[in-house]
Parts: structure tokens; C-alpha cells; sequence
């Protein structure tokens, strides 16, 4: 049993078919076949039911599969550490970022880390924070930076102080005698929200006496202030993001409420190897908090 056939296998698994997989890995079908026949006489069993119709993975296929999964990762994980120390200060820090961090402190921070580490490149994924979530599970990046609260038992993390949530709008004459809006100030008004926030606003309306009026929602913060900037409705967001767009027409009013102060943190995955580059970017984190 080889590297190579864990590989194929893998792929077989995966794509459902041997078809599939032989397109993916850009090889002809019947040595792709003799792989896993050949994979299946050294272990002594089938590990893939075919028939004319379908392919079903055997239960020693499950196990060989989960095992297959951990030793590649390893397998990988290993040449990225020997790589990494091989080059010293080159290679990629790939970062997940929520848009309001790509847009407000990260770029501070990566021109003043490019400046001490001019070898690194940079590869930004700007994705909302569930998103960033599945691709460190998936190794694809190195470390994300997400909106709070979110459970961070799984990571590790570095947390930044938390900013209120804010309404946005083109008209807030309503309530230009308030400096500060209470939830009873949102009463009847055409709200824009962030998915991920929406039941918690809800919730909190309720608590306060009234349903809201949700007229739109989106995971963009660009989005939801350019529909307020539009003037379809007020715009519910965090503090840090207002900006995300230039907007002469458009004002703000901090919301006095104390469950809708949102938090950002700096994450990545428990015992999972970081790369020097990417550990080199939490120190900056790290000493800053000192």
C-alpha cells in the first residue's frame, strides 16, 4: 500500500464513481480500476461494492478511509513543517477575514508585517465568519479573523475589544433630539440587518415591545449600508464597519444596547501546526496587547 493508491482511493470515495475519480485525476479509467484491485488483494477485502449501476463503499472501506484522510493530512502537515523551516522567511500567510476587518485594521497590520517579513505573500479570503470557520477546518487558511460572540472552544484565540452595533440611515431626523437610540426608537422603521444577527435583534424588539420591521437582509455590510445610503430602510450594523462606504447623506446613532456590542477575534485551530509566518503575525497581536 502506497501513498499513491491512498490517494486514489480517496478520490474514489469521494466522486462516488471510479469514472468520476478517473476524471478528476486525469487518468484512464482501467488503471485506476487495477489500483483498487490491487489495494483490495493486499489487504484481503473489498473495500468498494461495484456493480453495473452504483459503487458502495464496504464498512472496511469507511475505516480505510478515515485512516487514509489522517495519514495524507499528516503526510502533508509533515512536508509544511520541513518546507516552512526549509525557507525561513518565505511563503504565504493566507488569512479568512470578516469585511469590516479586511477593510479597517488588517491592512495596517499587513503593511507593517510585509515591511519586517518582505518575503511573505499574502493570500485574503473575505468571507463571513461561518464560512472562514469551514475553511480552517479544512486547513485552507491559516488563521481567520471573526465576529463575536461565537463559540471559540475549538480555537484558539486572540479578542478585541468590542464596538456597539449602530443605525444607519439617510433620515434619522426622528430621533435627531437623541444622541444615543434606545430599541423603542427602531419601532416602525424599515430595518437592514446582518443574517447572523437577525434573531438576536428580534429577540431583543420583542423583549422591548414591538416586532420589527425587517425589510431586507444580507451577510454584506457593504451591501446592507448602500441599501440605507438608497434609502430603502435603516441599517443595523457594527460601529467599526460605517467605512466600508463613502456616504456624505448618510448618519449614525450608537444603539443603547448592551447584547448588541460586537466583538472580532483572531483565530486558529488547536494542535494543528501554524506556519512561523503565521505565528510571526500573532505576535504582533500578541505584543500589542502587552
Amino acid at each position: 500500500m502506497n501513498i499513491k493508491q491512498l490517494k486514489y482511493f480517496l478520490t474514489i470515495v469521494e466522486e462516488g464513481t471510479i469514472l468520476k475519480a478517473a476524471q478528476k485525476l486525469h487518468i484512464a479509467q482501467p488503471p485506476l480500476s487495477q489500483q483498487l484491485k490491487l489495494l483490495e488483494a493486499e489487504l484481503g477485502c473489498t473495500l468498494i461494492s461495484r456493480t453495473t449501476r452504483k459503487s458502495q463503499i464496504t464498512d472496511t472501506g469507511e475505516k480505510l478511509y478515515f485512516r487514509a484522510k489522517q495519514i495524507l493530512e499528516l503526510i502533508d502537515t509533515t512536508i509544511k513543517e520541513v518546507t516552512d523551516i526549509n525557507k525561513g522567511l518565505e511563503g504565504t500567510l493566507s488569512i479568512g477575514t470578516v469585511s469590516s476587518a479586511g477593510a479597517t485594521f488588517l491592512p495596517e497590520r499587513l503593511s507593517s508585517y510585509h515591511k519586517k517579513y518582505p518575503g511573505i505573500n499574502f493570500g485574503i479570503f473575505d468571507e463571513d465568519t461561518y464560512k472562514i470557520i469551514e475553511l480552517l477546518g479544512k486547513g485552507i487558511i491559516d488563521i481567520g479573523i471573526i465576529r463575536t460572540p461565537f463559540n471559540l472552544d475549538m480555537f484558539e484565540a486572540i479578542t478585541l475589544p468590542s464596538v456597539p452595533m449602530v443605525a444607519v440611515s439617510n433620515n434619522l431626523k426622528l430621533t435627531e433630539n437623541c444622541e444615543i437610540l434606545s430599541l423603542a426608537h427602531l419601532t416602525d422603521l424599515p430595518l437592514i440587518v446582518q443574517q447572523r444577527y437577525e434573531k438576536t435583534i428580534i429577540e431583543l424588539c420583542l423583549k422591548s415591545g414591538f416586532v420589527p420591521n425587517i425589510l431586507c437582509r444580507s451577510n454584506d455590510v457593504r451591501t446592507i449600508l448602500l441599501w440605507a445610503a438608497a434609502g430603502m430602510g435603516t441599517a443595523i450594523v457594527p460601529k467599526d464597519c460605517l467605512h466600508l462606504i463613502h456616504s456624505m447623506d448618510l448618519e449614525y446613532k450608537e444603539i443603547n444596547e448592551p447584547s448588541l456590542y460586537i466583538g472580532t477575534a483572531i483565530i486558529w485551530t488547536k494542535d494543528r501546526y501554524l506556519t512561523t509566518a503565521a505565528r510571526h503575525f500573532l505576535d504582533e497581536f500578541i505584543s500589542s496587547k502587552k
